[in-house]
């Protein structure tokens, strides 16, 4: 799986750390998720998109 967390993070600004502090998980978790290194959990991966004022279609692409 792939994701567009950096490409939305840029658009609002943001760096690793201030996502990961709103969201209320390590910037680690977030260096993973963008990475690919990390599937996040369905709850996670809304808590992302409403911050990042998008939808779980348009950040992560599940690659076949």
């Amino acid at each position: 799986m792939r994701t567009r967390i950096k490409e939305f993070r840029a658009r609002y600004d943001l760096t690793q750390e201030d996502l990961a502090k709103i969201i209320g998980v390590r910037r680690q978790t977030i260096l993973f998720m963008e990475k690919g290194d990390y599937n996040p959990s369905l709850k996670l991966a809304h808590e992302v998109t409403k911050v990042l004022k998008t939808t779980i279609d348009e950040l992560f692409i599940f690659d076949d």
